[in-house]
């Protein structure tokens, strides 16, 4: 029997992104489920990678709500899997500050009701939970967290993937779901819905419009983070289902630390434009937003996985690639 593995969210960004390197690389079956919110832009991602066209009899799509209990008839289309990732998710920061709510439904909710649906599943291997950097909160100066230290979130979006992944860990322990905790710092590629900084940064550019970079409140510094583009992570997964451990956490990280500003000059230069931006203190307008985060990801790299492509390679491919396509995803 082929491995058949379930992907939630897999009609959006990084879901897509694993849809099509699962598609490339295993001969697994794939089961997407997805709600098909704002964020998806409907099928759009699924059929940019010739999903409908190609690969009909390896991926299954279904469109239903994980918040709410996973029904028989659901159940039955979905059958009996190897694997779920759980990526499906309400991502956006600033929607969580002015909302909190469907955060948690989707974010707290949606994974009590799909790991309600792995306790169901008899040969289930592993439920990878997709989670985030941003549950640790701040990390001041030089510090980076390690997997086992302390949750402390500064946001509704943190807090609501903190308590998911405290329902992991407790189904772990209470009923024996087996299952496995992955940590990624801020995901970027093909497809990004354009809310996110770096296709905002592409599209403000091209229109000659100013950017605000995310600073410290005497806007001298320029927050920061490690990018890392969605076909590593996907490749960081494929190798966890080789080599990791089941029951463990493990953190998903790119390979070097860039601000804001610098991320900002090297669109600009690698579109040949010019970049008007403003140093912004966004504390004042979005609270509990955190100027750096930093992970460390000694235990992946222990076990000898390798970022596939640099960073400056994803990042110019990613540019050039949206921009040949800007009316379509650019535009959501």
């Amino acid at each position: 029997m082929k491995t058949k593995v379930l992907i939630t969210g897999g009609a959006g960004f990084v879901g897509a992104h694993f849809v099509e390197h699962f598609l490339k690389n295993t001969d697994w079956e794939i089961v997407v489920l997805d709600k098909l919110n704002y964020a998806s832009n409907g099928f759009d991602r699924l059929r940019d990678i010739n999903v409908f066209d190609r690969e009909k009899e390896r991926v299954s799509i279904l469109s239903a709500d994980f918040t709410l209990p996973i029904k028989d008839g659901l159940a039955k289309e979905i059958g009996e899997v190897d694997y779920i990732f759980h990526l499906g998710a309400e991502t956006h920061v600033d929607n969580s500050i002015a909302n909190p709510e469907p955060f948690v439904k989707s974010n707290v909710l949606g994974t009590m009701r799909m790991l309600d649906f792995a306790r169901t599943l008899l040969n289930l291997k592993c439920f990878f939970q997709f989670s985030t950097d941003e549950v640790f909160g701040a990390a001041p100066g030089d510090m980076c967290f390690s997997e086992e230290d302390r949750h402390a979130p500064t946001n509704p979006y943190a807090a609501t993937k903190s308590g998911a992944e405290m329902l992991v860990k407790a189904y772990r322990n209470t009923y024996k779901v087996p299952a496995t905790i992955t940590r990624c710092m801020n995901v970027f590629g093909e497809r990004q819905h354009p809310e996110k900084f770096i296709p905002l940064v592409i599209k403000r550019v091209l229109a000659g419009e100013e950017i605000l970079i995310h600073s410290n409140p005497g806007k001298t510094r320029a927050g920061t983070r490690f990018y890392i583009h969605a076909r590593n992570v996907a490749d960081a997964y494929l190798f966890l289902v080789k080599n990791g451990v089941i029951g463990e956490d493990y953190h998903i990280t790119g390979e070097k630390e860039v601000d804001n500003l610098e991320m900002a000059q090297f669109i600009a230069k690698t579109l040949d434009k010019p970049l008007i931006y403003k140093m912004t203190d966004f504390h004042k307008s979005r609270p509990g937003h955190d100027l750096r985060y930093c992970l460390k990801m000694d235990k992946l790299s222990e076990l000898g996985w390798k970022l596939p492509l640099t960073f400056n390679e994803s990042l110019k491919n990613t540019i050039l690639w949206t921009v040949d396509r800007k009316d379509k995803w650019l535009n959501q």
